[in-house]
């Protein structure tokens, strides 16, 4: 724009030198709109604040943290008490009770003082033990078997008939024979090794007269004409008489589920002389099975269990529930010989996986 040189122009610019750059009086031209308008064109929100934005969501995650922290540590509190609980009532209770005489071996078994520990209060803290190394994850029906664990009375279990001496694993279907097809692989390897055992039985045989002592790798007779040789005796192999017995060995290690790290497990032959009886035993658990694998039976044997009478055949599988009450008897004559069985403890086939693992755990066999 044109501006004159009078004094009146000059002062004219000079009002639009001092104008400043919107606020300004001085002489604008239309040329100068678009740069005017570009000026005044100011934001209508001023943009977030981002340090802010950072800061709180920061809290919240702080927040957050802290709940689930207080979270964990509620749950934590609340399974030390209960467990707690379970122990105190174990210590008051003293010893579980087992069947009327808990305090005998029964056939097979390595006897009370291995099978595992002796109260509740023992279980409880190798139980937290293991959930601090690992996972509670799975762990319901153990957990309530350290709180509660077998009444020293009647027995937990299916009127009364059902007595394990140390561990009830509640809701675990019961019955005194278990199906064959519940642990099919491991009864169908066993009587496919039916002659091999046998053999290793006749190698390590002797007459059972009682006149001399037992040889060697035999225990002393657990009840008048009662004799057993463990291969694994309460979760621990016993390297000489499996060195004796290769094929039986060879047998019990491909076997599924086999007992083998637990002191609830055993392996071994079982004999029973004519005219031997052994009534009113009953296992220290409902989580394991006993197969009873026949190798010698003559005729007069029986075994009931929970009731039920049955007899073993030579070859063929037989699964017991030991928890059970039970009796076990030869009533043939002297000519007849030593009813033998081959028995071998079994996880119970509804004990899951994450289960076998905790008892595993805690009933570990002494170093």
């Amino acid at each position: 724009m044109w501006r004159g040189s009078s004094a009146g122009g000059s002062q004219g610019a000079a009002m639009e030198g001092t104008g400043g750059e919107l606020g300004g009086q001085g002489n604008w031209g239309l040329e100068d709109a678009p740069g005017l308008l570009a000026r005044a064109s100011l934001p209508i929100m001023p943009a977030w604040p981002l340090p802010l934005a950072s800061s709180a969501l920061t809290l919240l995650l702080g927040a957050l943290t802290s709940l689930f922290l207080w979270y964990c540590y509620r749950l934590g509190s609340q399974d030390m008490q209960a467990l707690g609980t379970g122990s105190r009532a174990g210590a008051v209770g003293g010893r579980p009770g087992g069947c009327s005489e808990a305090g005998r071996p029964s056939p097979g078994r390595s006897g009370e003082s291995g099978e595992g520990p002796r109260t509740e209060g023992l279980m409880s803290r190798r139980l937290r033990a293991y959930a601090r190394r690992y996972s509670w994850a799975g762990m319901g029906r153990v957990r309530r078997a350290a709180q509660g664990g077998p009444s020293p009375g009647g027995g937990p279990g299916v009127l009364g008939i059902q007595r394990p001496g140390l561990l009830f694993l509640p809701d675990l279907p019961s019955a005194p024979f278990v199906p064959r097809e519940a642990q099919r692989h491991d009864v169908e390897l066993l009587e496919s090794s039916f002659p091999a055992i046998l053999r290793d039985f006749g190698a390590v045989s002797w007459d059972f007269s009682g006149m001399t002592p037992p040889p060697r790798g035999w225990s002393p007779p657990l009840a008048p004409g009662c004799y057993q040789l463990l291969l694994y005796q309460a979760g621990r192999c016993q390297p000489s008489n499996c060195r004796r017995c290769p094929g039986a060995y060879r047998a019990l290690r491909g076997l599924r589920s086999f007992m083998s790290a637990n002191t609830f497990g055993n392996a071994g032959f079982s004999v029973l002389l004519p005219g031997a009886r052994l009534e009113g035993r009953c296992g220290p658990t409902n989580a394991r099975v006993r197969c009873h694998l026949g190798l010698k039976i003559p005729p007069g044997c029986e075994l009931v269990v929970g009731g039920e009478p049955q007899c073993w055949a030579e070859g063929h599988c037989l699964l017991v529930d030991d928890s059970f009450l039970y009796t076990v008897a030869h009533n043939g004559s002297p000519e007849d010989g030593p009813r033998v069985v081959f028995i071998v403890d079994l996880w119970h086939p509804n004990v899951a996986g994450a289960e076998r693992q905790a008892l595993d755990f805690v009933f570990a066999p002494d170093p």
